[in-house]
């Protein structure tokens, strides 16, 4: 048998030039970072999700000795900035603040989302839980949620429901429970959480869900009550607030979390690096008093672990979307 010279040289090169690669990257992944990461928010400033990004960069920042740089791309209820991290390079240098409407919800919802949470994404870390509650008008009759189905089901589609808009987290657990209560309810979406409360508090509507930083101060003075809040546990500034399984619909579970993810590829050792000093910022006492004045609690899991929750709610999520026909352009 001939052996071509050239042959045995062109693959010892590629061999070569295989093993240097290597190399490079595991140095490139021991030394990380060695200049400013990006942290890309994909919602306009000022929002819950820029308050998270706000935190983590912070605090990401001070332990890695670099600076990170919080990138505000907002677009098509944050599709646009999720989909610009899935194309970025997988070197860590730029990451993603995700929820479960970026990484759940949307990928079902919108049309062109071109968005595959488990191949075009690896999860560092989750950051924090925040719940949704079933808010009523001092006048609404029902104290549970077990008699306001109840009511909803002595008179079906008679209790209109006030939401955000149509595939937020607020519309979503409407949704969820309307469907896993099996009541016939008239769901009122709003353009955004203001005329929500506005329109809750005025009476106008008797009962809605929404997110709780905003009405935190009308359920202290009594202009609102909390029925029960979506989460698996009680809200830490709501103690006295049963959850939905507690209340009266055993294991509804309908919080939103969020947590911070890399373009697939990255490399273990970075994700490992990443996720090890994210837990460690959430443990902190600054950071845990920040989610909450957020209207969130913390909430710290493993690389694997947020993986096995991103796969579990886009299941959750994108069977109820289906179910319902959501579609947004």
């Amino acid at each position: 048998m001939t052996v071509s010279v050239a042959g045995v040289s062109a693959r010892l090169a590629a061999i070569v030039l295989a093993a240097c690669v290597l190399l490079s990257g595991g140095a490139q992944a021991s030394d990380y970072p060695t200049r400013p990461i990006t942290l890309v928010v994909p919602f306009p400033p000022g929002g819950g999700v820029d308050a998270m990004a706000r935190v983590v960069g912070q605090k990401l920042s001070e332990a890695f000795k670099q600076q990170v740089i919080v990138d505000n791309r907002g677009g098509a209820g944050g599709t646009l900035g999720t989909k610009a991290v899935s194309r970025a390079a997988p070197d860590g240098y730029t990451l993603l603040l995700a929820h479960t409407g970026t990484v759940s919800i949307n990928p079902s919802l919108y049309v062109n989302a071109g968005i595959d949470p488990r191949k075009d994404f690896t999860a560092i870390g989750m950051v924090a839980t925040f719940p949704v509650a079933l808010l009523a008008h001092p006048s609404f009759p029902a104290k549970s949620v077990a008699e306001f189905i109840a009511m909803a089901k002595k008179d079906p589609g008679k209790i209109n429901l006030g939401t955000s808009a149509v595939g937020t987290g607020g519309y979503m657990c409407a949704e969820l429970f309307k469907s896993e209560a099996g009541i016939d309810v008239a769901i009122i979406p709003y353009k955004g959480t203001a005329p929500v409360m506005s329109d809750l508090l005025g009476g106008h509507v008797p009962v809605a869900f929404g997110v709780l930083p905003p009405a935190l101060g009308n359920i202290a003075s009594g202009n609102l009550r909390a029925i029960a809040v979506t989460s698996k546990k009680r809200f830490s500034l709501l103690p006295d607030v049963p959850t939905f399984d507690e209340s009266g619909l055993p294991g509804f579970d309908a919080e939103l979390r969020y947590g911070v993810m890399a373009p697939a590829g990255t490399p273990k050792e970075i994700v490992e690096k990443l996720s090890a000093e994210l837990r460690k910022l959430v443990e902190t006492d600054d950071v845990k008093k920040r989610i909450r004045m957020e209207g969130g609690d913390p909430l710290t899991s493993t690389a694997a672990e947020y993986t096995v929750d991103i796969d579990r709610e886009e299941k959750k999520w994108g069977n109820l979307v289906r179910k319902l026909g959501l579609k947004v352009e």
